[in-house]
């Protein structure tokens, strides 16, 4: 891969800016044109670049494309719309591709305006004040600024001809001296031929030649151009200079002067091929004929192009009298060298990034000149490929026209023809084109001669540029599948997606330049193979928003003041380098200015300019008559709706362009008035071309398509929830995004703010409340979406999306949300997505991790970054991380006042950074870790390193691995570490040094590991390792694994263990040990004293059997060793003999492995025959497959996989089993066995009388294996269960499973999933088990196999409970299955799992569930599941229903509809009523209200995240007062008025026996909570209480405790995520410690702190009952945490504990982990976030392993590296029902992952172990997955 960084600048002269009159007028004109003139908007015309037709539509600067130009080409005067004048006599093309334009023969640099318009108010966007775009206008090194102005006719004589055209000439000719030679004779006398006889080179001779053809005069010159011309196929760009040398075509108009030819390759280009002199006549007038055809028609581009954008130079000239405008920025432009494949996602896990940036940190962040881009070398006759992305209003549109215009004036000689088309007006082709009539008709005609001109494209197409703007916008799908089989014929017609295919791939036009501009996206496939150069366009930096400010103001006399506003906010400058954003922060502040006002405050957000820009523009515009901005926008109302709704309907129909009939004639009028609709004409057949319609700008269109939906009667709330989306910057298939939107929801967002209230109201013409209701649906979307799990480009989006809607409390709640999901993994983090991001954390008070990895970021971002004073930890990991980043960096340190732990890993300092960095960290006093791993620190830096720790007091760790230390300064700074008494751990591994400092003030003593692991230390270093060890006396664990220290420096360790301080470890493992050193190694381990306990593992040594002799003999009279791992020899058969030979000896084995050894069938029976030898060893897993597998631990359980056993195995294995009884489980997977073999193994089931498990999966049984073992399935003794997932079962025979199931007595469940998991599980129970549960999912059943299956169904009457999840069942069949279940007596629970569920109205659903027998007493709905469920009771009870309905006639004597009246029959006994993310008509609501609220047994009512009526909440309300037998009430998520409130109040006092009160997401606030803690006050039967996240404090918080004190009977209370302080926390706590029965306290989110946490661990002793505890992320420190620790060992019954997020410390944790051995219920607990690092790992290990009911342990987000991992690996055997490890987002690298992956092979009970997000290197997570696909490593 290759970058390149050029930073160029350009001067050039412009015309003047002019003074801003507000009251000038433009004279002049027709009335039209003056209308037109004056109504130019200072919008976003000029943010697009020149448009698609400027002689009819406005100023070259006009510019309705597709992006900024932060041009200042202010023109004389500015119009729009229908400008009378002739039209042209032929095309000119204008840089839309398809529109054609008219003249007026006018102003001169504002073709398309009547004569004599002068200059006039400066309303437009492309009024900017004089010329100054970005650096791509920097296109070569050479100074056009000192550039003459072009060549005219006159000028031209044949010597600068001749010198053009000298350097290819003479290359080619002297290849051909016979002809020259001969050609010469004939036009020069022969006295001046004979001074070549004295010239021996030949290009010497060529060139003497050509200078005697030149003095022989014109004539001779023109005769012998001519003659070159026919004779050679030459190069276009030779021949046209030798043409125009001869006087043969306009040489002024092919090439500029200043443009020297030689910097065009010297090898001719084409095929300048001579040959004999023998062309016809007829062939050389052909040839002349087609040349003359292709200069003429290059000479027509160039006149055309420059009469679309006006001569500058021409304009220069007579502006002598202004300024050079300023000196603009360049642009960020990013190249890669490498293929785009490198940047193809794969589909199961999206990429984080922009186009093309999928290897973000491998793409250098280089300023490139333009030249360079479309310069850059490609291999002969290719097509080059330029793919150009940037963010909208960057510039992309600007860019393109700007190349035209430049190409127009011979700036890129290296192209002879240029053609750009914008994709938005090729959207409106419907028909197929040939390439012909792609450049022809749609861009520009040939005056004569096409097929020629055609015909030379097609020589010359490596000089030819071929521009496509804006994929983007690109309507039709990019499905070009069929295209690229063939090469196409040049006469085929071509759709455009296919002819922008060909292009691309070459097969049309091969070898000329493709350029193409996107908004960041996804590359289409089609692409991916050949985009040759990638690049990015950014945009300003802060120096040029100054210098644009400075520019836009300069006739202004408040030019300074305008800066300064500028710069005085740091959001506003943010929003500046977006140049279009600072066009628009201009134009309101000059507004702003020239009103006089002397306090301007400016809107804050993007949503809110745009709002002040459109009024700024309706005001401007009527001059004197203009009033206040209301009404303005009262007067204009109904157009600009009208507008506003033709935004809308245009990107929903996928539509940017508009033709006539689309748009009313107010609307036109209006928009062409203010300038937000562009005209021109647009040919898109060979019919006349019509007038074509656009907004200046896409995201004007998306402003106005939002503001639509937020003012539209029309537009209902589900409709804005559906339009409210964050976009995706990567798109996973070819089809196009539904809807142009890219910042669409961004504008809806900003809509939703307060501040835009007003103006919503005075359009919409509705009252607050409407408004406000509508606002409120998108701030509820976005609290959702921060719940979801999204990717670090769309955290940036949401986060964009919560600034502008400036609510402080959303932004708390979202920023509570992404508190863990501030992960950003390589794309490009722009300033103003920092400053988003930095406002939202800002804005909450929980302490964040920011994690950069690959990102690239600038340094402008790193200044917002310094105002973040949330961060606690910040990563930066890439390898652009150098010293310019590191020093700024280091500036910003301080003001992060929060920060704990820095992290600049995987980069490039060197010391010039690391001196940077310690003096900026030796000033930010709170660090704690400071992280510079894989730098290029090397040792005279690295020594520095301790200056740190004594200058910081909270200083814990500095980690400098992977850097570039020497062994000796390695060595040296661990004799210096190690007497530091700050140091309590240094950690070295080859090239890495990690020291670590003991903060834990508390502790007594100071214990120190050292690691040197991996270091290459040798046998000669065992000395001065002994050294350092004696020189301190609180060795803890000391690591010298990995080195080669050989025989002779472990003993050299091992004989002066005696006299070194080592009170935990010594690890000396993979150290080039022979057999002999290692048996010596062992005898002296074990005669020593201080040693207590032996781990030895000898991996992958290339143990023989013979070997083992020794070692054995040396082994059995080692007691004391606990772990023993031969695994990854040679040993085999007789080895593993030898070994067991020892075993009796090892009375403190509890681990004995011995994979990978090559061992064979018969090992597998001896070691199943040494379970009843060999009491003390318990389990055995046995694998023969690939990897083997031996392992040996505690537990009565056996597993043989992949072991092939045959059918005399199976009997001799079943024999030597059955002498165990005690067996629990026995696992037989992936053994092939076939039907005999599972016959005899059933055969021996009876004498394993405890066994609860049978595993037979992965063992292709299929169908009739199936039919086999369920023939024999009343052999299974007892209750067991039998997995026979992935056994290749089809439908068939599922059916098969489900007839057993219903005629077998004692099978009491069957799961089945056909889908990728496979599953079959089949439970087996004694005959007193009442339950008969039927669960099938995924099961593709066709309507045959579902017909069978209700035939079987009706058959099972003892069927409990069925559920059917996925199996294409229909509504129909559903009906049918209903029919089916019936029971003779008791309940039948059904549920059914179809995504139709989500679309049927309630009401349908009930009709569902009325065909039913029995009756019914619960039904659930849950939409978002998709899930309906019914609980049937049977007999269906005649009287019960006969008394509810005389009840309810009573009660509502006009209910007689049909429906109402069988659901009174059916629903008579209803219970349970649940009902989650339905929308409720009013007939619904009513029939709730009316039939079922009423119902006598309604014992539960669930009414969750859904939608009612307009009015109907309220009424819904109110019907709860008929609820009176109800005890459980769910509401939460339904966003309750205030006024439902009370009526909810009033409902809950007839409600005397509610046990369950469920009302979270609601804000009620302070006020609500205490209205209903006044009703709560009578209920004593209330055992539980939701009223989590309603933004409840102090107030409400303490008049709830006030009640809680009288609720003896209370068992759960959930308070989670409301806003008290401190002291509400307290006098909530001592509020609790009156609830004797709690046993549920969920308060996490509530920010209690330690005051808090210490109440509660007072509290604790008086809840004895206590079993789940949930108190995460509430800013507990180590103060609080400790005393929590301590005091949760009084509460023996918990059964869960979450303080996650909470930064407990080491303290903390060890006191944690101690208190664990009580809780023998203990089954999860969650440690998140909470700071654990490797030095608590092992306490914590050992505690879990003393919770006998552990299920799952949550350790995610720590600090945790291998040492950490393989301590809980080892703990994991003794873990019995641990199911879930989540180690996610630590440190964990390839030592603990594979740790894991090897204990985890011997626990078959754990469901997972998550390691997502750790550094484990590239491959393994692949290797380990493979073996065992429990092993996460991807996000879930």
């Amino acid at each position: 891969m290759r970058s390149s960084q050029w930073q160029v600048t350009e001067q050039e002269q412009a015309p003047s800016s002019y003074s801003r009159d507000p009251n000038e007028v433009i004279p002049g004109g027709s009335s039209e044109a003056s209308a037109a003139c004056r109504g130019i908007p200072s919008c976003l015309s000029a943010i697009r670049g020149p448009p698609p037709a400027p002689a009819r539509l406005r100023s070259p600067t006009c510019f309705p494309g597709r992006d900024n130009a932060f041009a200042f080409e202010r023109c004389r005067c500015s119009g729009l719309g229908a400008v009378p004048g002739p039209p042209l006599s032929r095309a000119v093309p204008g840089c839309s591709g398809l529109s054609r334009v008219r003249r007026c023969p006018g102003h001169r640099c504002c073709p398309g305006l009547p004569a004599g318009t002068q200059r006039g108010q400066a309303n437009s966007l492309s009024e900017y004040g004089g010329e100054a775009t970005f650096a791509l206008d920097n296109w070569k090194e050479t100074d056009y600024t000192t550039m003459q102005p072009p060549f005219q006719p006159d000028d031209l004589d044949v010597a600068a001809a001749v010198a053009r055209a000298r350097p290819q000439l003479e290359e080619l000719l002297t290849q051909c001296p016979e002809w020259l030679l001969c050609t010469a004779r004939r036009l020069v006398p022969q006295a001046a031929l004979s001074s070549l006889g004295t010239t021996a080179s030949p290009r010497e001779r060529t060139s003497l030649l050509l200078d005697l053809l030149q003095g022989a005069g014109p004539a001779a010159w023109k005769h012998f151009a001519l003659s070159v011309c026919m004779e050679y196929d030459l190069p276009l760009d030779l021949e046209v200079l030798l043409m125009s040398s001869a006087g043969e075509g306009n040489f002024s108009q092919t090439e500029e002067p200043g443009i020297d030819t030689r910097a065009q390759s010297s090898v001719p280009k084409g095929s300048a091929c001579p040959h004999p002199c023998s062309i016809s006549g007829s062939d050389k007038d052909a040839k002349r004929r087609r040349l003359d055809a292709c200069v003429n028609y290059r000479h027509l581009l160039i006149r055309s192009i420059r009469q679309r954008y006006g001569s500058r130079r021409a304009a220069e000239a007579q502006e002598q009298t202004q300024p050079l405008p300023f000196n603009q920025t360049f642009v960020n432009v990013v190249i890669h060298q490498s293929k785009a494949p490198r940047f193809k996602e794969r589909p199961e896990k999206a990429q984080e990034g922009l186009a093309g940036a999928g290897e973000a940190e491998e793409c250098a962040d280089t300023a490139v000149k333009v030249s360079d881009l479309l310069c850059s070398e490609a291999p002969s006759h290719t097509t080059k490929v330029i793919f150009l992305f940037g963010k909208p209003g960057i510039g992309k549109t600007r860019l393109m026209h700007r190349i035209c215009q430049k190409w127009a004036e011979g700036v890129l000689p290296q192209f002879l023809f240029t053609f750009l088309f914008e994709f938005r007006q090729l959207n409106l082709l419907k028909r197929k084109l040939t390439l012909k009539e792609l450049l022809f008709d749609m861009f520009l005609q040939p005056e004569d001669s096409p097929d020629a001109v055609f015909q030379g494209l097609l020589e010359n197409a490596q000089q030819t540029l071929i521009i496509f703007d804006g994929l983007d916008e690109f309507a039709a799908n990019m499905d070009v599948s069929s295209s690229s089989k063939r090469d196409p014929a040049l006469t085929s017609p071509l759709s455009i997606s296919q002819l922008f295919a060909e292009l691309c791939h070459g097969s049309l036009l091969p070898g000329c330049t493709v350029l193409v501009t996107s908004r960041p996206k996804r590359l289409p496939d089609f692409l991916l193979c050949t985009v040759s150069v990638l690049a990015e366009i950014g945009g300003f930096d802060h120096k040029k928003v100054e210098e644009y400010v400075s520019h836009y103001f300069c006739q202004h006399s408040f030019r300074e003041r305008a800066i300064a506003h500028v710069k005085s906010s740091t959001k506003l400058l943010s929003m500046c380098l977006i140049p279009a954003l600072c066009n628009i922060v201009c134009i309101c502040l000059e507004y702003l200015f020239l009103k006089h006002q002397m306090s301007v405050e400016l809107p804050q957000t993007m949503t809110q300019f745009y709002i002040k820009m459109f009024l700024i523009f309706l005001n401007k515009q009527q001059g004197h008559c203009a009033g206040d901005e209301e009404t303005q926008v009262n007067c204009n109302k109904k157009a600009i709706l009208g507008l506003l709704d033709l935004a809308l309907r245009g990107l929903e129909e996928k539509k940017l362009v508009f033709y006539v009939h689309d748009i009313p004639e107010d609307v036109k009028e209006f928009a062409s008035l203010h300038g937000l609709l562009t005209v021109f004409e647009v040919k898109t057949s060979g019919t006349c071309p019509e007038a074509g319609y656009a907004f200046v700008h896409l995201s004007l269109q998306e402003f106005f398509a939002a503001l639509c939906l937020m003012v539209s009667r029309r537009v209902d709330k589900n409709y804005l929830k559906k339009k409210f989306f964050l976009k995706s910057k990567w798109t996973l298939k070819n089809e196009t995004k539904t809807e142009f939107m890219e910042s669409f929801h961004i504008f809806l967002s900003g809509l939703s703010s307060r501040e835009c209230r007003t103006f919503l109201m005075l359009l919409a013409e509705q009252d607050e409340a409407w408004v406000q209701e509508k606002q409120d649906v998108i701030l509820e979307s976005l609290k959702k979406l921060a719940a979801t799990h999204l990717s670090g480009p769309k955290v940036l989006e949401l986060c964009h999306c919560t600034f502008e809607t400036q609510n402080l409390k959303v932004a708390q709640h979202i920023g509570s949300l992404l508190n863990f999901k501030y992960e950003f993994k390589n794309f490009r983090v722009t300033t103003l997505d920092m400053s988003a991001l930095v406002s939202v954390i800002n804005s909450g008070q929980d302490l964040i991790c920011l994690d950069f990895a690959g990102c690239l970021v600038d340094t402008e971002c790193l200044e917002v970054l310094a105002g973040c004073k949330n961060v606690e930890h910040l990563s930066f990991r890439s390898r652009r991380c150098g010293d310019d980043f590191a020093a700024a960096l280091s500036k910003g340190l301080q003001g992060m006042g929060s920060l704990k732990k820095l992290e600049l890993t995987g980069g490039c300092i060197t010391a010039e950074g690391m001196t940077n960095l310690v003096q900026a960290a030796s000033q930010c006093l709170q660090l704690e870790e400071i992280n510079l791993q894989g730098n290029r620190i090397r040792d005279p830096e690295g020594k520095r390193v301790m200056d740190l720790f004594s200058k910081m007091e909270k200083l814990k760790k500095v980690d400098l691995s992977h850097n570039h230390l020497s062994l000796n300064a390695v060595l040296s700074l661990a004799k210096e570490g190690i007497v530091c008494q700050n140091v309590t751990e240094l950690r070295a591994r080859s090239p890495d040094l990690k020291l670590e400092e003991n903060k834990e003030h508390l502790m007594p003593t100071r214990r120190v590991n050292l690691c040197l692991q991996d270091h290459r230390l040798l046998s000669q270093h065992a000395r001065t390792i002994v050294a350092i060890l004696q020189s301190c006396p609180c060795l803890s664990e000391v690591d010298l694994s990995g080195n080669k220290l050989g025989d002779e420096g472990c003993s050299c360790l091992l004989k002066s263990l005696p006299c070194l301080s080592i009170s935990k470890q010594l690890n000396l493992s993979q150290n080039r040990l022979s057999v002999s050193g290692l048996c010596s190694l062992l005898q002296s381990a074990n005669s020593c004293q201080e040693v207590m306990e032996l781990q030895v593992r000898l991996t992958d040594c290339n143990l023989q059997g013979s070997d083992l002799k020794n070692v054995c003999a040396v082994l059995k009279e080692c007691g004391r060793i606990s772990e023993l791992d031969l695994s990854g020899n040679f040993l085999g058969d007789e080895g593993l003999l030898q070994l067991f030979q020892c075993l009796p000896k090892l009375k403190m084995l509890r681990s004995l492995k011995f994979d990978n050894n090559r061992i064979s069938l018969s090992s597998v029976f001896f070691l199943a025959q040494s379970l009843t030898t060999l009491g003390h060893i318990k389990t055995m897993s046995l694998s023969l497959g690939h990897p083997q597998v031996a392992h040996l631990t505690f537990w009565e359980r056996v597993s043989l996989r992949e072991c092939r056993v045959g059918l005399e195995d199976v009997t001799r294995l079943c024999q030597t089993l059955a002498r165990c009884p005690q067996l629990t489980e026995i696992h037989l997977s992936g053994n092939s066995l076939n039907d005999q073999s599972i016959e005899r193994l059933l055969s021996f089931l009876p004498f394993f009388c405890h066994l609860t498990l049978l595993s037979l999966s992965r063992n292709q049984l299929g169908d009739e294996g199936l039919r086999c073992l369920l023939n024999r399935l009343h052999r299974v003794p007892g209750t067991c269960s039998l997995n026979l997932s992935h056994n290749g079962i089809s439908q068939d025979g599922v059916l098969h499973l489900i007839n057993a199931f219903v005629t077998s007595g004692n099978t009491t469940e069957v799961q089945v999933s056909l889908c990728s998991k496979a599953t079959l599980i089949i439970k087996l129970a004694s005959g007193d088990d009442p339950r008969k549960i039927l669960r099938l999912a995924e099961c593709n059943f066709q309507p045959e196999h579902l017909e069978k299956l209700f035939l079987l169904l009706e058959r099972c009457t003892a069927l409990t409970e069925y559920t059917s999840s996925n199996n294409n069942m229909t509504v129909q069949a559903a009906e049918r299955l209903l029919h089916s279940l019936r029971k003779d007596l008791g309940l039948l629970k059904i549920s059914i799992e179809e995504p139709w569920v989500c679309r049927e109205r309630v009401v349908d659903l009930l009709e569902l569930a009325l065909q039913a027998s029995g009756s019914i007493t619960e039904i659930m709905i849950c939409k978002d599941k998709t899930l309906f469920q019914l609980v049937i009771r049977f007999p269906h009870c005649l009287e019960k229903t006969e008394s509810v309905i005389s009840r309810l006639s009573l009660y509502k004597p006009q209910m007689q509809h049909s429906l109402c009246q069988r659901l009174c029959e059916k629903c008579a006994q209803l219970q349970q009523l649940r009902w989650s993310h339905v929308e409720l008509q009013e007939d619904e609501a009513e029939m709730l209200v009316r039939i079922l609220l009423p119902l006598p047994e309604l014992k539960t009512f669930g009414l969750t995240s859904s939608s009612v009526a307009a009015a109907g909440i309220d009424y819904l309300i109110s019907g709860l007062q008929n609820c009176q037998a109800i005890e459980e009430l769910n509401l939460g998520y339904m966003k309750l008025s205030s006024a439902a409130i009370l009526e909810l109040v009033l409902g809950l006092c007839e409600m005397p026996s509610l046990r369950r009160f469920i009302l979270d997401h609601n804000s009620i606030g302070d006020e609500g909570c205490s209205r209903l803690a006044e009703a709560l006050r009578k209920m004593h039967s209330l055992e539980e209480i939701n009223l989590s996240h309603n933004e409840i404090g102090d107030p409400g918080l303490i008049n709830l405790a006030a009640v809680l004190l009288e609720m003896q009977n209370l068992k759960k209370i959930d308070l989670s995520g409301n806003c008290p302080s401190p002291a509400g926390g307290e006098k909530l706590m001592e509020a609790l410690a009156h609830c004797k029965h709690i046993k549920e306290l969920l308060l996490s989110r509530n920010g209690f702190g330690d005051r808090t946490a210490v109440t509660l661990a007072l509290c604790l002793p008086h809840m004895a009952n206590l079993k789940v505890l949930h108190f995460q992320n509430n800013n507990i420190g180590q103060a609080g945490g400790l005393e929590l620790a301590r005091a949760l060992v009084v509460c023996e019954l918990l059964e869960e504990i979450s303080l996650s997020e909470n930064d407990l410390g080491e303290q903390s944790i060890h006191a944690l982990s101690k208190g664990l051995p009580s809780f023998r219920r203990l089954r999860k607990i969650d440690l998140k976030f909470c700071g654990v690092t490797d030095g608590a790992s092992k306490s914590l290990s050992l505690g879990f392993q003393q919770c006998p009911s552990m299920e799952e342990i949550i350790l995610s987000w720590n600090a945790l590296g291998d040492g950490g991992a393989q301590e809980l690996a080892i703990a994991l055997p003794k873990m019995e029902k641990l199911k879930v490890l989540d180690l996610e987002k630590n440190h964990i690298g390839a030592c603990g992952a594979t740790k894991l992956a090897e204990e985890l092979a011997t626990c078959p009970e754990i469901e997972s172990i998550r390691l997502w997000g750790n550094p484990v290197p590239r491959g393994l997570p692949e290797t380990l997955t493979s073996q065992d696909p429990r092993l996460c490593f991807s996000f879930n």
